[in-house]
């Protein structure tokens, strides 16, 4: 079983999506006659995402604010979808638990990459009461949520700081067109690199930090439920439950094509 922390495929959703979020937002201003080059701005840049970090440093323990920039390879990388060999090592679990016991798991259980399984079948393998293990693991996974809900909340509060800091980029540069207005073309041309800074802000919150926020607490919820999966399995294991009885229970985590695969194999091998 592969560790759930282990790297997964390039999550094309991410890659993609802002790709096109992009493309699109500078295709539309593309074909209104804009150029390229006019919404290039290193000063602008400077001034929104430099700002822009500050603010949430200050807004936010260091240490949170270094967990949560350790999210940015997760956004990138999309973890394997694992709840289907994870019914079928649960079930092969219980069918060895049936036969022999639940503590001649023991060596198996310390082969587990898995660290949320292996802790789950350790308490059940060292004979802790259920309900013991079931308020045990549900502590690991309110714990495991909380971290992920205040490291979403720093991309949260960084798309809501960069709009801000956006505008007050784009008064600077008016500050300092204003100071001269001898040249009317240069001033034009000032107001207009100005602003800039505001597109960066507001285009940085809308296309990077709420969306990175928002991907952060599904890719949570999603891994509470895969260890949920493994909770219930873990429990039906501890009460002896039949492993039939087991499957059908844990296949309610499945989508329908992880379903399908194991009864297709059953029926390939029973041909």
């Amino acid at each position: 079983m592969a560790a759930k922390d282990k790297r997964g495929r390039l999550d094309f959703g991410t890659v993609a999506g802002l790709a096109v979020a992009v493309a699109g937002v500078l295709g539309g201003y593309l074909l209104e006659g804009g150029k390229p080059g006019d919404v290039l701005g290193e000063s602008a840049a400077l001034i929104v995402f430099g700002g822009c970090l500050g603010a949430t440093l200050v807004a936010n323990p260091m240490a949170l604010v270094r967990a949560a920039a350790r999210r940015v390879k997760d956004l990138l990388f999309e973890p394997a979808d694992d709840r289907g060999p994870l019914v079928e090592q649960l079930v092969s679990f219980s069918q060895a638990a049936r036969r022999q016991g639940i503590v001649s798991l023991e060596q198996d259980v310390l082969a587990i990459e898995d660290p949320f399984l292996r802790k789950s079948m350790l308490l059940a393998v060292d004979g802790m009461d259920l309900q013991e293990i079931r308020s045990t693991m549900e502590l690991e996974m309110d714990a495991a949520e909380h971290r992920a809900e205040a490291e979403a909340k720093v991309f949260e509060s960084a798309g809501g700081f960069a709009p801000t800091i956006g505008i007050i980029g784009a008064v600077l540069g008016l500050i300092i067109v204003m100071g001269d207005l001898k040249d009317m073309d240069k001033v034009g041309k000032g107001i207009a690199a100005a602003f800039v800074a505001t597109i960066y802000g507001v285009g940085s919150a809308n296309l990077l930090f709420l969306p990175a926020a928002h991907k952060i607490k599904t890719r949570a919820a999603r891994q509470r439920q895969r260890q949920e999966l493994i909770l219930e399995g873990v429990c039906g294991i501890v009460e002896g439950m039949n492993p039939k009885m087991i499957r059908a229970k844990l296949e309610a985590y499945l989508d329908r094509a992880a379903r399908e695969k194991p009864r297709a194999a059953e029926a390939a091998r029973a041909a």
